[in-house]
């Protein structure tokens, strides 16, 4: 065998083994960018269904709160109150005009139900609700609630985040809020908005 076909079959296996090894390479970072997507997914939809649980509580209670065990009693056995809502206008003598509102309580619905819905939620747990999805072991959501001052009032204010991100470019040192953990609230303003939408 010629010194040359020599150097061609070595050159022929060191090119197909690079080849080889992009191909992996690239191949193994869209898949592991699939997997942060999916794995975000589920993440960003327990946040939504937390969300909707701490919007019923404030409602119900008039403030948000940051204890996990309140929160999944709420939801379990608290209720929402249904009511009807009439004015009446009175016509006073001098010409101002007085209105009365009467507020009737029709009766109440369970939390569960009016919330989470089958169809709506099909994954709900009320047990897993607080606990990072994919976590092992289970991690809890961090959740904060309490009074910020805005304008010199004092108004509920809640932010909710995963503790431990999947995709390891996301830091909350980050100056794009997109690029934090995920997330709901806010501690500084008065916001529900996640920051993922």
């Amino acid at each position: 065998m010629s010194k040359t076909k020599i150097v061609s079959v070595v050159m022929l296996v060191v090119w197909v083994s690079l080849a080889v090894f992009l191909v992996y390479s690239i191949k193994s970072s869209i898949d592991e960018a699939k997997r942060i997507e999916r794995a975000e997914a589920r993440i960003i939809e327990q946040l939504k269904m937390i969300r909707e649980a701490e919007i019923a509580y404030m409602s119900v209670n008039g403030q948000y709160t940051s204890d996990w065990d309140k929160l999944l009693a709420f939801v379990d056995t608290g209720k929402f109150y249904l009511t009807e809502k009439s004015e009446t206008i009175i016509t006073l003598p001098y010409g101002k005009d007085s209105v009365v509102v009467d507020i009737d309580t029709l009766g109440t619905v369970p939390v569960m139900d009016s919330l989470f819905k089958a169809s709506k939620w099909p994954r709900f747990n009320l047990a897993t609700l607080p606990y990072v999805p994919g976590t092992e072991p289970p991690v809890k959501f961090d959740v904060w609630a309490d009074k910020i001052s805005k304008a010199g009032l004092f108004v509920n204010a809640i932010e909710v985040k995963n503790p431990r991100p999947v995709d390891p470019s996301r830091d909350e040192d980050s100056e794009y809020n997109t690029k934090k953990p995920l997330r709901f609230g806010s501690r500084t303003s008065v916001t529900t908005a996640g920051n993922w939408e």
